[in-house]
């Protein structure tokens, strides 16, 4: 667990999370719901999927989060001719002048860095996704037998184009998987996008100032696992998670005939995890030691909307995964303790 701390020393590492907001705000204009799902995977260790049409300014947005932490920083335009050497990394041959002994050395590729952003990863075929699987989990990569690991803290963004299909890998579930939350970006207001076409078309160009270092990141990380969470809480998420897969023995989670007809595959553990972890994340970030039925809440659609499989009949009925979470948030009781 994380050293004690007194109020004031709380209150200022809270404080810095809205200096954090803030400074992304100089760029980016409204999509608050999506900066502060962005905040809470950083704050809970996890990576991030975004999805949305171009020209929401996700890679801007991913930029910006860069720019007001003092990380390192690295961008990767994921290609169809993208090999997995050109992620992690590859040998090289290195000649000693002084003896002429030659040798292999290992090369760091993009993937060695703390914030990363994968942009289009779903333009790039399977072999190369997967280049990323072990970073994602295990924060190291393998290579001809030899670990290396990876700086800390490590965070991946991913974007990916939801409404263009040709040239495209969709992304398998074992790699959906890794990622904590599964972000939607949508349309800006009318008075949103007023600004935003004021703002980057004038002279003034926005400077997004850094805030935080990896130092700082760590302790809010290590922070989160601090946060209380009831039993009651955890009950809820594990039925929750449960209630999703209409395979046999979920039935008695609270499941409707509707769910199990509407879905192929149900969310694993891991999703269960990634709830709880969130909801600290977000209870943190909103100034509370203690997470709440609100949280959870807010946060089941991006968490599970990447991690259940629709069916056909779902899918004929025109039904998304949001509609499942939202069924599952309803039929699933909250029995407080």
């Amino acid at each position: 667990m994380s050293p004690p701390l007194t109020e004031s020393e709380l209150q200022a590492e809270l404080a810095q999370l809205g200096t954090l907001r803030a400074a992304i705000a100089q760029a980016i204009v409204g999509q608050d719901d999506v900066v502060e799902q962005l905040l809470i995977a950083l704050l809970a260790g996890g990576h991030c999927l975004l999805e949305g049409v171009p020209g929401l300014g996700k890679t801007l947005l991913v930029r910006s989060l860069g720019q007001a932490l003092d990380l390192p920083f690295r961008r990767v335009q994921f290609t169809p001719d993208l090999m997995p050497s050109d992620i992690i990394g590859t040998e090289i041959l290195e000649e000693d002048h002084g003896t002429g002994h030659r040798m292999f050395k290992f090369q760091p590729g993009p993937v060695f860095t703390s914030l990363l952003l994968a942009d289009e990863l779903n333009r790039t075929p399977p072999k190369t996704q997967a280049a990323l699987l072990e970073a994602m989990q295990e924060h190291t990569v393998s290579y001809a037998g030899v670990t290396h690991a990876l700086p800390a803290p490590f965070f991946v963004l991913a974007t990916q184009n939801p409404i263009e299909q040709a040239g495209t890998y969709p992304l398998p579930e074992a790699q959906l998987d890794r990622f904590l939350l599964h972000v939607r970006v949508d349309y800006p207001s009318e008075a949103e996008e007023r600004a935003i076409i004021t703002q980057t078309t004038g002279t003034r160009i926005a400077a997004v100032p850094q805030v935080m270092d990896g130092d700082a990141i760590l302790a809010l990380q290590s922070r989160v696992r601090d946060v209380h969470f009831g039993d009651d809480l955890l009950d809820w998420v594990t039925r929750l998670v449960r209630a999703s897969r209409p395979q046999a023995g979920a039935t008695d989670e609270g499941a409707t005939d509707d769910i199990r007809q509407w879905l192929r595959w149900g969310a694993g553990p891991r999703a269960g995890q990634s709830l709880v972890l969130a909801s600290k994340a977000r209870a943190l970030l909103h100034g509370r030691l203690s997470a709440t039925r609100d949280d959870i809440s807010a946060l089941a659609a991006p968490v599970l909307r990447h991690r259940l499989l629709l069916s056909f009949a779902a899918e004929a009925e025109r039904k998304s995964t949001d509609d499942i979470v939202a069924m599952l948030l309803r039929s699933v009781p909250f029995a407080a303790s």
